[in-house]
């Protein structure tokens, strides 16, 4: 079965075939994949993109690239391997500068990460096109239908990170799809994204650096690992807002001595995201974050609450899941973004296919910058407007922080929901 994938951005329609391959049960892969250690997306550091109508790439070595490449599945239901990719014919087509927009006629995309999943979501989104065939390959790769746990559940499942990961992916890259139903401009004129912890992986498809198929196939490995590592220690993550005279750091060191105290050995407690000015994650063991919520008035916290997740994540906690997701990585074709993508880890734009995949492991033990992110990608000399700003995929979280962080980018902020009507045209 070959599934297709599309969207139009920058004149140029992007296209990825997946197949999988019939009658192979062994779990063999029929297709060798191009793209070595020095896959960097071809082109300029100024991020041009093709700017041909029929959006083909080419694989040359003069800097451009296919316009569609062939996926072969393993034939294994058990996930043991990735998609490959097969090289596709010649088309011919050269890359051409983008041309330069004023911010008012571009836009900036941001993907949600886990915590922002409900049940219900993505309903009334498979009229849109390719959506379904998305979820398809979803199946396929994962090895259970992904499209049934976001409509119908059951909760507790879709809430473990196993779970979850893949699901704000796809729903998140099938918002996508319906932005470019109802608004292709916004999707054409895309000038940069920014993804939220898994977020980054939807992010990295959009801008062109991964392959939907592939990139799944990651995230589905990252999940298990986080996973296993939430398993290992009792860990948990708090969200924070503190008042102005809060000191987190101190906040934390004091935790750990607590647990100390305890006889914990090596007690982990750290700021695991910073959201906006004053909004923190603090993420640690759970006799930390005990501490934390049983001092907070003392602490100068205005509000304390746990997080509905199961583990540490982006601290040091999640060590054994680094090893496991570089691991994948090298086995993925990873290109240069041709827009902005910004690294969680330090905020930063990545500048190129190594780049890309050393900051996806150290995400994993590093706190998410997020604020530091809203400034880099809004940093702008005075007088000067800003991008339309679409949050894609499920929740408004990341359009609440804008607010807190840049109220004037926010007033051209806009949610492309995971759910539509039915009966919607």
């Amino acid at each position: 079965m070959r599934i297709l994938w599309s969207r139009s951005r920058s004149r140029a329609l992007f296209t990825r075939q997946w197949s999988s391959r019939p009658g192979s049960e062994d779990g063999s892969q029929t297709g060798s994949r191009p793209g070595s250690q020095t896959g960097s997306r071809p082109g300029s550091q100024t991020g041009s993109r093709p700017g041909s109508q029929k959006g083909s790439r080419r694989g040359s070595q003069d800097g451009s690239r296919h316009g569609s490449e062939e996926v072969s599945r393993p034939g294994s239901q058990d996930g043991s391997g990735p998609p490959t990719l097969n090289p596709p014919e010649e088309t011919g087509l050269a890359r051409e500068r983008r041309p330069s927009k004023t911010p008012g006629e571009s836009s900036v995309f941001l993907f949600p990460g886990q915590g922002s999943q409900f049940v219900g979501m993505g309903r009334g989104l498979l009229k849109y096109p390719k959506v379904k065939e998305m979820f398809s390959a979803a199946e396929q790769i994962l090895g259970y239908d992904l499209l049934s746990l976001c409509l119908r559940g059951p909760e507790e499942q879709l809430m473990r990170t196993v779970h979850c990961q893949p699901a704000v992916f796809v729903t998140s890259l099938a918002a996508v799809e319906r932005l470019n139903h109802e608004n292709p401009k916004a999707v054409e004129t895309c000038v940069a994204a920014a993804g939220f912890s898994v977020g980054e992986f939807a992010a990295l498809v959009f801008s062109g650096a991964m392959d939907f198929a592939q990139a799944l196939y990651v995230v589905k490995v990252r999940a298990e690992a986080m996973q296993a590592a939430s398993e290992r220690a009792a860990g948990g993550m708090l969200s924070v807002l503190g008042r102005p005279q809060a000191q987190y750091r101190q906040a934390c060191l004091q935790a750990q001595e607590h647990c100390r105290g305890l006889g914990l050995d090596r007690p982990v407690c750290n700021v695991a995201t910073f959201l906006f000015p004053d909004g923190r994650v603090i993420a640690g063991h759970k006799q930390a974050l005990d501490f934390l919520q049983q001092n907070s008035r003392r602490l100068h916290f205005a509000r304390c609450s746990p997080l509905p997740v199961g583990g540490a994540f982006h601290t040091p906690l999640m060590e054994s899941a680094c090893e496991p997701l570089r691991d994948v990585l090298r086995q993925v074709e990873v290109r240069r973004p041709e827009i902005n993508v910004y690294s969680n880890v330090d905020g930063k734009r990545y500048m190129h296919a190594g780049h890309v995949r050393r900051q996806l492991a150290l995400q994993l033990v590093s706190p998410v910058k997020w604020e530091q992110t809203l400034h880099e990608v809004y940093e702008r000399t005075q007088g000067r407007g800003f991008p339309h700003t679409y949050e894609v995929g499920p929740g408004r979280q990341l359009g609440a922080a804008l607010q807190r962080c840049n109220l004037k980018a926010y007033r051209s902020y806009t949610h492309v929901d995971v759910v539509a009507p039915d009966n919607e045209e």
